[in-house]
């Protein structure tokens, strides 16, 4: 897990590959075809926790995966595309919250640690705080994409199996055609 799985000099390579292997389902699924004007990018929970090289859950990759991402963000701005920012804290910690026994802490709002790296540029962006794994979850988030007329996600972060994944599977449920970024 903390292990550069993709980095600046293989990223070409890795990117060929998973598209080779992702080929089966485009074909599979050839009617879903992206289109930007009416989509939201999502990005998922890039934070100081996960970011910083001193902090507790810093993940190697995520200095690649940030480059990408802050690609991205300018591209969705170049073209005023709506852009949301996800970021993982609570308001008040309580000792019966799923997310507490489980890790056995939480991120405070108030930690610098659950702050958006001030490597991305959110001032075009809105920010939605989350409590859990899902973007939706005891959010506005679904108000906010109804209210701009989204019907497609592209979503990236650095936790594809936990945050990322866990609001893709419910933007789905929900009527969302769900793309991630490769």
């Amino acid at each position: 897990m903390r292990g550069d799985y993709i980095t600046f000099k293989n990223a070409k390579d890795k990117t060929a590959e998973w598209m080779e292997e992702l080929e089966v389902n485009r074909k599979r699924h050839k009617d879903f075809i992206f289109k930007p004007e009416v989509s939201t990018l999502l990005v998922i929970d890039m934070q100081n926790y996960f970011l910083d090289d001193n902090a507790h859950a810093f993940i190697p990759v995520g200095k690649f995966i940030l480059s990408q991402i802050k690609k991205l963000v300018e591209k969705y701005y170049e073209k005023n595309l709506p852009v949301i920012f996800t970021r993982y804290c609570v308001l008040k910690e309580d000792p019966d919250d799923i997310m507490n026994k489980w890790w056995g802490s939480v991120l405070m709002v108030d930690d610098p640690e659950s702050f958006i790296t001030k490597e991305l540029n959110t001032d075009r962006g809105k920010v939605v705080l989350k409590p859990g794994y899902s973007a939706f979850f005891k959010t506005e988030l679904e108000r906010m994409l109804i209210s701009k007329c989204v019907k497609q996600l592209l979503i990236c972060g650095v936790m594809t199996h936990l945050c990322c994944e866990t609001t893709a599977r419910e933007a789905f449920q929900r009527g969302y055609e769900v793309y991630f970024t490769v």
